[in-house]
């Protein structure tokens, strides 16, 4: 239920506003002037305010400063007589959402409200997008031909149903952890708020808390204004905790208190603020061992761990490879402009041969350099990473050579051979021979003699 705070020193206003407001649903708080507004601004969650610029010796325009020095987002409704319109406008241009001249009628109040709400809710949703949800669900876990792959999709469709259900995600890095996540939060009904994200490995302790909780103005040194945390924007949405696995124990005791109570306090705040969010974790560790060890908590794991989900790796799941790759040609055909048209046969057989370390996104950034370095139509083996030509491919019984010309002898093979490891080379060196020379592993004099002999 969205909260409203009327701001006005003559009584019948207040009584008024406050009666048209309750018949739609709205809590309503109300303050005769600035001083208990305030108070009421720092310890309740205020959706809205309705604020009157004539507080008899108050001026609205210093409350208005004092509200927006609090939180800078909260959204002001300006309420002005007839010989106050210019202090109005003044108010727009430090923030005030709209104004309204007395008298006003039930009907345009109603409006104005609703409108602002729905504001409100639009900002949330931008605050998503710049952390980062910019894309809004490539299909990309749905891409796979393999029943390892059909079964993660099955899975993740059942699970988004369950709107309240908390999802650990498990597995190798890469795999493709966190659009499992954002395809779970597209799939269910929170689809329309937002999906936020953080990775705990890459925030310290002592700012992960303010970042999860928010915190109020003065909690610390640098706390200027008050901050909501990342569990309020994602309020009837998503909050997806990558590496919780990395997560301090004091952490970890607090977030087990809001997974228990539904509930979060500000850091520095005194009262608790219900939330609804579904949470996701991911983690590349095994929580088990971390539990042996001492380092995560049992009670928390068990907690997290309602539908546990395990993303397996590329390597386990070899009949995607062909297809995530070709996805990947044709979003980066269109990012770069390039011509490719497929992938030739050769290359193809390299890329389903080689064990892929760094999972998917070992896959993209391979084929994202491809495109960028070359123009099509056909996808080479020779634009291949050497070790996907040559070395790991080798080492999983690949053909490392093309099919090899009836008229060509051994020596003229092992010839074209080298050429295009060196080419291979060079090209992941950008061009410096001293570090081809490393890759190949053999002296740099050696292959600047057989750069020589081989015209490269």
């Amino acid at each position: 239920m969205e909260k409203i705070l009327i701001i006005d020193d003559e009584a019948f206003i207040r009584e008024n506003v406050e009666r048209i407001l309750n018949e739609e649903g709205y809590q309503v708080l109300s303050a005769e002037g600035g001083k208990k507004a305030l108070e009421l601004v720092s310890e309740e969650e205020v959706d809205l305010v309705l604020l009157d610029l004539n507080l008899g010796t108050e001026n609205g325009i210093d409350v208005l400063r004092s509200l927006k020095e609090i939180d800078p987002d909260i959204l002001v409704i300006i309420i002005t007589g007839f010989g106050s319109v210019e202090s109005a406008v003044d108010s727009l241009k430090m923030g005030a959402f709209h104004y309204m001249k007395k008298p006003f009628k039930a009907d345009a109040l109603r409006v104005i409200v609703k409108l602002a709400l729905q504001t409100n809710s639009l900002k949330r949703e931008v605050r998503a997008i710049r952390r980062g949800d910019l894309e809004l669900f490539e299909k990309v876990p749905m891409v796979g031909a393999s029943a390892i792959q059909k079964e993660i999709v099955r899975q993740a469709k059942e699970v988004a149903r369950f709107t309240a259900a908390t999802v650990l995600l498990t597995g190798e890095s890469g795999t493709g952890k966190e659009l499992v996540a954002k395809a779970i939060h597209h799939l269910s009904d929170r689809r329309d708020a937002p999906f936020i994200e953080i990775n705990c490995a890459s925030i310290p302790v002592n700012l992960l808390e303010s970042e999860l909780f928010g915190h109020e103005k003065g909690a610390f040194t640098d706390a200027r204004q008050r901050k909501p945390g990342l569990f309020e924007e994602a309020n009837k949405g998503t909050l997806f905790l990558d590496e919780v696995g990395e997560m301090e124990p004091t952490m970890q005791a607090k977030l087990l208190r809001v997974l228990e109570e539904r509930k979060i306090r500000r850091v520095g705040g005194t009262k608790t603020i219900d939330i609804d969010v579904r949470l996701i974790s991911a983690t590349n560790r095994n929580l088990k061992d971390a539990i042996r060890k001492g380092t995560f908590r049992e009670d928390l794991f068990y907690r997290l761990n309602v539908f546990p989900l395990h993303i397996a790796p590329l390597r386990e799941r070899r009949e995607d490879v062909p297809v995530l790759a070709k996805f990947y040609l044709e979003k980066y055909n269109k990012t770069f402009s390039r011509n490719f048209q497929e992938i030739s046969k050769e290359a193809l057989q390299l890329l389903e041969s080689y064990s892929w370390p760094g999972n998917i996104r070992e896959l993209k950034n391979v084929i994202e350099k491809i495109c960028i370095m070359h123009e099509g139509p056909v996808l080479l083996p020779s634009y291949l990473p050497i070790e996907i030509n040559a070395g790991d491919a080798d080492r999983n019984g690949a053909h490392i050579l093309e099919p090899i010309e009836e008229d060509l002898d051994l020596e003229q093979a092992v010839e074209r051979f080298e050429k295009r490891l060196i080419r291979a080379a060079l090209e992941k060196s950008s061009g410096n021979v001293l570090q081809a020379a490393q890759i190949l592993k053999i002296p740099r004099g050696t292959l600047r003699y057989k750069m020589t002999k081989l015209n490269l």
